[in-house]
C-alpha cells in the first residue's frame, strides 16, 4: 500500500507542476524560441506517457483517477501534427487554450489512506 500511497503523491504532484510546463511551452514556441520548446515538448511526451503508466497502476489498485487517456493521445497526435507542418501558432494555441485547461480541471487524487 506505501507504494501506492507514494505514486499518488507522485500523481498529484505532477499535475499540480503540468499546467506550468504546458504554458511554457506555449510561451516558448510564440517567442520562436524552437529549440526550447522542442526540448520541453519532449519531456511533456515523457510526463504524460509517465502519467498515463501511472494512472493504469492506480486503477489496477481500485484507485479512482479521473485522467482521459484518449483524450492526452488525441492531444499528442495534433501536436504533432501541427509541429509536421511547422504551424507553431497551431501549436502553441493548443498548449495554451486546450491541453493546460485540461490538466488544470483534472481533479486530485483524494480520500486515500494507508
Amino acid at each position: 500500500m506505501k507504494e501506492v500511497l507514494e505514486l499518488i503523491e507522485s500523481f498529484n504532484n505532477y499535475l499540480l507542476r503540468l499546467p506550468k510546463g504546458v504554458y511554457y511551452i506555449s510561451e516558448c514556441l510564440r517567442k520562436d524560441q524552437l529549440n526550447e520548446a522542442f526540448q520541453t515538448i519532449k519531456d511533456f511526451s515523457e510526463g504524460v506517457m509517465w502519467l498515463s503508466d501511472a494512472t493504469r497502476l492506480l486503477k489496477q489498485n481500485d484507485v479512482e483517477v479521473q485522467l482521459n487517456i484518449n483524450q492526452i493521445q488525441a492531444f499528442l497526435i495534433e501536436i504533432n501534427e501541427g509541429l509536421e507542418k511547422q504551424d507553431y501558432v497551431l501549436v502553441a494555441d493548443l498548449f495554451e487554450y486546450e491541453i493546460a485547461p485540461f490538466f488544470e480541471e483534472i481533479p486530485q487524487i483524494v480520500g486515500v489512506s494507508s
